[in-house]
Formats: structure tokens, sequence, C-alpha cells
């Protein structure tokens, strides 16, 4: 269990950039903003421009993210947005993002519905 977690961790920092939030804010605008949290955590607040394509329904959805463009992900806490990394790596995906510490962390620009 340890090594695979290991493993895991070690992955991520291979595929996927982590971005402090100003870094996350100077390159979101040219990029694909994706939310992978579930749509009632997105409905109650989420960053300015973000879609939300939920972890569980990624695999269904990959059509509607671009594999040319930069891809900027977020979760709650950043532990889903590193597995939506893994999964779109996978698929060709080659510039990916996340944000550090998650959507919890965040004190910029919010939308709610």
């Amino acid at each position: 269990m340890i090594v695979y977690a290991a493993y895991n961790y070690f992955m991520q920092r291979r595929i996927v950039k982590t971005l402090t939030q100003e870094q996350f804010i100077e390159g979101y605008r040219k990029a694909q903003l994706i939310d992978v949290r579930e749509p009632n955590e997105f409905d109650a607040g989420h960053i300015l421009g973000a879609r939300n394509i939920p972890m569980s329904q990624l695999k269904t959805r990959l059509k509607e993210i671009r594999p040319d463009k930069p891809v900027y992900l977020y979760c709650q806490s950043g532990l889903r947005s590193g597995r939506a990394a893994q999964m779109l790596y996978k698929k060709g995906y080659r510039d990916l993002y996340h944000l550090e510490k998650g959507f919890k962390h965040w004190t910029g620009k919010i939308k709610r519905k």
C-alpha cells in the first residue's frame, strides 16, 4: 500500500506541474480551466471561468477537453486534480497544471450558483 502511494505521488510530480495561486492566476485565462469536483461542490462556489467536469465523469467527457491547449485543473484539496491529471496524461494530454492545495485555499474571484 505504501509503495503504491509513493509511486502515485512521484508519477503526479512528473506529469503535472503544481502551481501556487499566483502562478495559476497568471496562466489560467489562456488555458482550459477545469473544476473536477462534483456539481454540488461546483455550485457552492468555483473559480470564475471554470468548467465543471467531475472526476467521476472525466473518462466519458474527454472530448470536451482539447489536447492542444494547456489544461488547468483544480479540486477541493488537490488530490482529485492530481488523479485527473494522471488520467489525462494516459490519454495523451501533456500540458497539465493543477492548483496547489486546491480550491479551499483559493482567495481569488469566485462565482456561486
